[in-house]
């Protein structure tokens, strides 16, 4: 009876010696975990916390407060960049808001100090500022166009369009620009009739944009195309140029904000850099897609994917 009283008091013993153990180290873990998370938190780090323990439901903790950690650095991450994107573009809008109003001043005061003026001299100067003028507001809307898209506050209806019309009646826009210019014009369009999931009037503007995007940037090759294919799922307008095209570098950067090319601030290329945003904000709102595929000098093609409605 006594061995048997002594065996149950050693194994109280011990179990009391692991349930010690097990608190203390459970208790050390605590602690470790509360100042690893307050320095990671207070440093701004993007550690993982990382905790060497047998207990399975510590260990979905830490795995939880990693996700976490790991949202948050994507949220850091994509504040700081749009940050980052938004300070680059008020300091662009600046410049090309400066650039056209310094000079609208120029001809205002050429007008206000010089009498002797002849009225064809004048009519010349009101012309330069009238031009002047419309690219500033044109800017202005651009900058206003973008913010309603980005902020949800442009209501897009969605309805079924015929692609076919929607992209003859824009290339034949473009005509008489392209026959003047001298460029090679490459048009397919099928003899079936596809139609997709979008708004019209936002179609003609993406359309619209890229085509002046491809005769102004593109036109040292001389030659545009348009084409409107389609799978089971998809409708798919391709445009096309034979120009300067986009260097790999800067491929998946065109599409933000006030993003140009290092020579698009030249007169030649002059740009506000919203063109390229704007269109890829009206084909996401569309529920569609935008690429870009280029080789310079060789071809570089804009493609804007719809869904295809076949009813």
């Amino acid at each position: 009876m006594v061995i048997f009283l002594s065996i149950i008091i050693i194994a109280l013993i011990a179990f009391n010696f692991f349930q010690y153990r097990s608190r203390k180290y459970q208790k050390e873990n605590l602690t470790y975990i509360h100042k690893k998370l307050k320095q990671i938190i207070d440093g701004k780090t993007d550690e993982k916390l990382l905790v060497h323990t047998d207990e399975e439901d510590l260990k979905q903790i830490l795995i939880e407060i990693n996700r976490l950690f790991e949202h948050n650095q994507k949220i850091l991450s994509s504040y700081n960049k749009t940050e980052m994107s938004m300070r680059k573009m008020l300091s662009n809008i600046s410049h090309d808001l400066k650039t056209p109003l310094t000079v609208v001043l120029g001809y205002i005061e050429i007008m206000l100090n010089d009498p002797n003026r002849t009225t064809d001299e004048t009519k010349e100067l009101l012309q330069k500022v009238h031009g002047k003028t419309v690219e500033v507001l044109d800017l202005i809307k651009k900058f206003f166009d973008l913010a309603k898209l980005e902020s949800g506050d442009k209501d897009l209806p969605l309805t079924r369009v015929n692609m076919n019309e929607v992209c003859q009646k824009n290339i034949l826009q473009f005509y008489e620009v392209l026959t003047t210019k001298g460029f090679d014009v490459a048009i397919e369009l099928p003899e079936t009739i596809f139609y997709a999931l979008g708004n019209e009037e936002e179609l003609d503007r993406v359309i619209n944009n890229l085509l002046s995007n491809a005769i102004q940037y593109g036109g040292e090759g001389k030659a545009l195309g348009l084409t409107l294919r389609s799978d089971e799922q998809s409708v798919y307008i391709d445009i096309w140029d034979k120009g300067k095209g986009i260097s790999e570098l800067h491929r998946d950067l065109v599409f933000e904000r006030m993003y140009t090319l290092e020579d698009s601030r030249n007169k030649s290329y002059q740009g506000s850099g919203l063109g390229l945003t704007i269109t890829k904000r009206l084909v996401e709102k569309m529920e569609g897609q935008i690429f870009l595929n280029s080789k310079p000098y060789e071809k570089t093609t804009f493609t804007v994917q719809l869904k295809r409605i076949t009813y």
